[in-house]
C-alpha cells in the first residue's frame, strides 16, 4: 500500500506514553474467555441508570474477552468523568503515529468527495485518539483491550497502535493494507454516524424483544462498516493508485481472522451464531468486497438483504 503518498490528517490527537497503561482504568474481566458475574451486574446497573439497553454495553465488554475486533462504542452519557489529558495534536512523526494519520487524511480526502457524490451530504471529518494502554472517551474508557473503535458523542475513533502487533501475533493478520482496514471501518462508523444510520439502529437495538434480535442488528451495522471500508479502498485507489499486490488479500485475511465464527471456535471449539454481533469469516469477506467491486455507498446497505 502506497500510504506514504498519502496527505497526512491533523485531526489526529496523539496520547501515548501518557499513562492509563490499562490498569487504571477499564472493566474487571472474569476469566476464561468471558465476563464475570460481578461484571454482568455492573454493567446491567450502569446501562439501567444511564438510560442504555444493558446488552449494548454487555455485547461491547464480551469483544474484550473475545480478542478485539473493529466496533463502535454504544452512546452514553458522560456524566461526571474526568477528563481526559490533551495529548499532542496534528500528525505524529514516529512511523506507525505517522501511517495512522496518512490512512485517516486519505479517508477524508475520499470521503470528502464520495459522500456529496454518492449520499448528497458534506462529510465532516472525524478526529483519531491514539493511547497507550488506557484513555478517556466521550463514550467512556478506552482500553486497549477493547481494540479500536468509534464513538459517536464525541465523532473520534480511538486507537491504540499496539493493535497492529496484535494482530500480527494473535491473528497473524498482518500488513499495512490490513492495518489500513481496520481505520478504514471505524471511519465507515463515522459515515454511518453522519448519515443517520447508527443513532437510529441504537433505537431499535433498544427496542428489540430479545438479545438475538439485537445482536442481529449488530451485525449488519458492523458489516456495513465493513462494506464502507471496501467503498473506500475503491475509491482511493481509483484516484491515488493507492493499492498494491497482495493488498486485498490482506484484507480479506484480516476480515476472516475477525470473523465471529472463527473467534468463538478458538476460544470454545464452537460457534453460536445468534450470539453473533460483527458476522462471520464469509460474511466479513464478502460485504468488504461489495463495497470494494462496486465503490457505491449504496452496495452497503445491509438493512435491505434478508440473508446479510
Amino acid at each position: 500500500m502506497r500510504w506514504d503518498e498519502f496527505r497526512t490528517s491533523d485531526n489526529v490527537e496523539d496520547r501515548r506514553g501518557q499513562g492509563g497503561g490499562g490498569g487504571g482504568f477499564g472493566i474487571p474481566i472474569g476469566g476464561g474467555g468471558g465476563l464475570g458475574i460481578g461484571t454482568i451486574v455492573v454493567l446491567g446497573l450502569v446501562g439501567w441508570a444511564l438510560g442504555i439497553d444493558p446488552r449494548l454495553l454487555i455485547s461491547g465488554a464480551e469483544m474484550v474477552t473475545r480478542g478485539g475486533g473493529q466496533h463502535y462504542e454504544s452512546p452514553s452519557q458522560p456524566s461526571g468523568r474526568a477528563q481526559a489529558p490533551a495529548g499532542r495534536t496534528g500528525a505524529p512523526s514516529d512511523q506507525t503515529g505517522r501511517f495512522a494519520a496518512a490512512v485517516l487524511g486519505n479517508t477524508e480526502d475520499v470521503w470528502t468527495a464520495v459522500m456529496p457524490a454518492q449520499a448528497n451530504r458534506n462529510y465532516p471529518p472525524t478526529r483519531m485518539v491514539l493511547y497507550t494502554g488506557g484513555t478517556r472517551s466521550g463514550c467512556g474508557t478506552a482500553q486497549s483491550a477493547m481494540g479500536p473503535f468509534y464513538c459517536p458523542l464525541d465523532k473520534t475513533v480511538y486507537l491504540d497502535t499496539a493493535f497492529f502487533q496484535e494482530m500480527q501475533r494473535r491473528f497473524r493478520a498482518g500488513g499495512d493494507f490490513a492495518y489500513a482496514y481496520v481505520i478504514a471501518h471505524e471511519v465507515g462508523h463515522h459515515v454511518q454516524d453522519v448519515l443517520g444510520i447508527l443513532g437510529k439502529v441504537q433505537a431499535r437495538q433498544q427496542q428489540a424483544s430479545s438479545k438475538r434480535d439485537a445482536n442481529a442488528l449488530s451485525v449488519r451495522i458492523e458489516l456495513m462498516a465493513d462494506c464502507l471500508a471496501g467503498v473506500w479502498a475503491k475509491n482511493s485507489n481509483d484516484k491515488y493508485n493507492s493499492l498494491e499486490q497482495g493488498d486485498i488479500d490482506e484484507a480479506m485475511n484480516a476480515a476472516s481472522a475477525i470473523g465471529d465464527d472463527k473467534l468463538q471456535k478458538q476460544s470454545q471449539g464452537y460457534a453460536v451464531p445468534d450470539s453473533f454481533t460483527h458476522g462471520s469469516s464469509e460474511q466479513r469477506q464478502r460485504w468488504f468486497m461489495n463495497g470494494y467491486k462496486s465503490g457505491q455507498t449504496k452496495s452497503c446497505d445491509t438493512f435491505r438483504t434478508a440473508n446479510n
